[in-house]
């Protein structure tokens, strides 16, 4: 019997509930195209069906975001609203906004960090939520995404990587003022966008790169001591309004997933799978039962650098481990890089239009 097809907001949800459904659900979360390789796409596009990358992307998407507007006071170019500057660093192919000015580098007391001008929610017009939200359900009914809680990263970008590691070792006031002050604005600010959105929002992004292509950048009891507190205040929040926490984490962060499951993480994202030990086989069987995934098509090889084939196969195999009983919402491990051939990005998004080897929730 042909399966009866969902809406997006039903599709995800049903998957999120880890039930299977019409097809994979699909996104783009942490998950651009970089200039060059959206040139090339708008290119393919156009070459081969006559249409742009959005209006194709938009046909099959499920995930749509909504934002608060600033209004707060003039931020310098390349200045974001914490005073951490970017500045865009060129390579061979593209180029990456790079920090160049970590504020709070040399700050040694607590005073200095109270008498920083940090950011409030004053800043935003969370009004503009409720005229997206109506906007969007004019043209469908998708499910909606709000971003972006990333405590540790925001700390780090403050105060430097390194900087902030060792203030984790000499100087643990100090780091516990800034995370605070970090979470106390993302907590505000994530409340109010949820108070806005009036039970419409389906998911919120949080986020902390806690591990590199080999194992954590933190030790797990540091996480505790540091991190852990922060995101549990942030997550209730978010469950309170009756959200999912997405949680992105790029690298082999296999070993704290017990952990951030513990503390609220509803899904895993990114699934940087080439990483040490992000096998999709062992991240399903050990967590699948109550955890959701999104992500997982390597943009480090897989995308740029293999054949259409080699593509369908990933795709295939990720969806068959992944969506077996729901709890997988398909998409790129993040953003899909300069010099990766759009006939591979054509091939992963309709090889995943077309490929639910599982009976589906409705029949």
């Amino acid at each position: 019997m042909k399966r009866e097809k969902l809406s997006a907001r039903e599709r995800v949800n049903l998957a999120l509930a880890h039930q299977e459904t019409d097809r994979i659900p699909m996104a783009m979360v942490c998950a651009g195209i970089n200039p060059p390789a959206r040139q090339a796409l708008a290119k393919y596009l156009q070459q081969t069906r006559g249409i742009g990358v959005e209006e194709y992307l938009k046909s099959f998407l499920d995930i749509r975001m909504v934002s608060p507007a600033y209004r707060g006071p003039s931020l310098p170019e390349g200045t974001d609203i914490w005073g951490v500057v970017r500045q865009p660093v060129a390579n061979s192919l593209d180029s990456y906004e790079e920090i160049v000015c970590h504020p709070l580098k040399e700050f040694q007391t607590i005073d200095q960090l109270q008498n920083y001008p940090w950011p409030r929610k004053e800043f935003f017009d969370y009004q503009v939520i409720g005229e997206q939200l109506a906007a969007l359900d004019r043209t469908g009914n998708w499910a909606v995404m709000i971003a972006n809680g990333n405590i540790f990263e925001t700390a780090w970008y403050l105060r430097g990587f390194q900087q902030l590691l060792l203030d984790f070792m000499v100087n643990p006031e100090l780091a516990d003022y800034l995370l605070s002050r970090v979470a106390d604005f993302m907590v505000a600010h994530f409340q109010a966008i949820l108070e806005a959105g009036r039970g419409r929002i389906d998911l919120a992004f949080t986020a902390d790169d806690l591990a590199g292509q080999q194992g954590l950048l933190v030790s797990p009891s540091l996480w505790a001591r540091y991190i852990r507190p922060h995101h549990l205040r942030l997550n209730n929040v978010i469950h309170h309004y009756g959200a999912r926490v997405i949680y992105h984490s790029d690298g082999a962060v296999i070993e704290l997933v017990p952990e951030l499951m513990e503390i609220g993480m509803d899904v895993l994202q990114s699934l940087q799978l080439d990483a040490r030990g992000m096998d999709p086989v062992e991240l399903k069987t050990r967590f699948g039962q109550r955890l959701s995934f999104q992500g997982g098509v390597s943009v480090q090889k897989t995308l740029p650098f293999g054949s259409s084939e080699e593509v369908r196969q990933e795709v295939e195999r990720l969806i068959t481990v992944l969506g077996k009983g729901g709890g997988y919402i398909f998409g790129p491990s993040h953003s899909i890089q300069a010099g990766t051939p759009p006939e591979n990005i054509v091939t992963m998004f309709e090889t995943a239009l077309n490929f639910y080897p599982f009976a589906g929730a409705v029949q």
